[in-house]
Parts: structure tokens; sequence; C-alpha cells
């Protein structure tokens, strides 16, 4: 049984990201052996999102669910697929991609103000991704913008390291928001985490994250999801995550054998 009531719905709906606790609560040893195995084992696209002289470690990596079994279970028989039919309102769910974010205590770089969408080669209303932490998180949680993924227009998309723009062309988005300068203008929604809560937010909701200088790592897993109205779309360059030579064309559904439906079952 789906633990996603009708106001996870509403919420998620209306706002953009929920909160569902205890979601992946049966799932957290699981999860730390996957991004155990990762940060062991780095695949293609992991980076480190510091610069020198500054203190601490922030790694993330994605797109190795092929690789490390554990993820790849995760990813398709956790409540994850179900919960994400019910939150976009979906008969069908894809996976898209795995992401792990790992911030190591004394880490004060944050997680820049961005939505995914713009990252993404996929345009559609029926999105989801789920934020897991498995450490207990309070100042370092997953911060969103209440109803941002309403907007008319897209964020402009940054490069983590140095926060210069990802693509050429800026008059086609919107500046980078900063909640905390104008906090009359934008409100915030964030939640004090136990390890196997879930933030699930759509890929347009602008969200960020605090640097981590609690004594404790923050480690977290995102899920990406996409459901029936998902297509491919080109954007202005190179994609994050990229998946070099996909072939797919503008208005196609995202190609099955790379991005697996997974529900329902």
């Amino acid at each position: 049984m789906s633990v996603i009531t009708d106001k996870h719905i509403a919420d998620f709906q209306t706002d953009g990201a929920v909160l569902i606790k205890g979601l992946f609560a049966d799932w957290v040893p699981q999860i730390g052996e996957a991004i155990a195995a990762n940060m062991a084992n780095p695949g293609p696209y992991a980076a480190e999102n510091l610069q020198d002289g500054e203190a601490g470690r922030f790694f993330d990596d994605y797109c190795n669910w092929q690789d490390i079994p554990v993820l790849g279970d995760i990813m398709a028989h956790s409540p994850a697929p179900e919960a994400a039919a019910a939150l976009m309102q979906s008969a069908q769910v894809q996976f898209f991609h795995d992401h792990i974010l790992v911030k190591e205590p004394g880490t004060a770089k944050p997680t820049p103000w961005h939505q995914d969408a713009p990252y993404y080669f996929v345009e559609g209303r029926q999105t989801v991704s789920f934020w897991i932490p498995i450490d207990p998180v309070k100042e370092a949680s997953l911060r969103c913008i209440k109803g941002s993924h309403k907007w008319d227009k897209l964020v402009l998309p940054t490069r983590w390291l140095k926060e210069d723009n990802f693509y050429d062309d800026n008059e086609a988005f919107l500046p980078v928001p900063d909640p905390d300068k104008e906090p009359e203008r934008y409100e915030v929604l964030e939640w004090e985490m136990a390890p196997g809560d879930a933030v699930a937010f759509d890929y347009r909701c602008v969200h960020g994250a605090r640097g981590n200088l609690a004594a404790s790592r923050r480690r977290a897993l995102s899920l990406r999801y996409v459901g029936d109205d998902a297509r491919y779309v080109t954007r202005q360059g190179r994609t994050s995550p990229p998946f070099p030579g996909h072939e797919m064309q503008d208005g196609a559904r995202l190609r099955e054998d790379w991005f697996p439906v997974i529900w329902p079952k």
C-alpha cells in the first residue's frame, strides 16, 4: 500500500515540493551501501565541488545505477516508483537518473540555487526527484522555493564549482534568485529530516542547500523519474547528464532501453 496521501499529492502539485516522512526508512542501509560503493569507485561524471582553499568536501556523482547493483535495486524496487506515479498523477513511470551528493563535516559551500530542468533534455510537467538523506539533517537540508515550478521561464543554469553560466544565451533564462536577500519575494520550504525521509520535488522547482557545518556527514541520494508527458527536447548545448549517443529527436519519448519503465511493475 502506498504511503502517498491526497495531501502529499496536492502539496506536490501546488507547491512543487513536499516532505514524505519515512518513505525510504527501510532502505537506509542499502542507500548507504550504494553511496559507499560510488565514493570508493567514482563514475566518469564524479565531481569535487570545492575550489582550492575551501574547507571540507562536496562530492557528487550520477548515472551509476547500471554499475552499482544495489543502486539499481533501490531505483526499481524501493517505494519510489509507486510514489512517483502517485505524485505525478502518471500511469507510467520511467527512471531518468540517480544522483549521489555528499557534504563532509565543515563544508561551508552551499549548493547553489538552481532548477534541474534546464540542465536536462526533458520537457514535461510530469517529473519528480526524491532527495533522500541517510544522515539526520537540519541546517544542511534541501531548500525549495514554493511555487517556482510554475514560473513562466526557466532559471539560468550554472556550474556548481565556479557558478559560471552553463549555456551561452543568458537572455533565455531568468536570473538566479537569492531568497535569503529577498525573503519578502520568495517563500522557502525546508525541513528538518531523519534518515530515510524524502523531499519529492518537480524538475522545475528552484532548490539549493546550505553548507554542512555540522560535526556529521550529510549523505544523500536523489532518484529522478519522468511520467507520461515527458519528451526529449534539444537544449542549447551539452546537457547534464549528457547521455552521449542517445539519438533521440525533439518530441520523442525517452528511449526505454536507456530509461527503463519501472511502473507499473
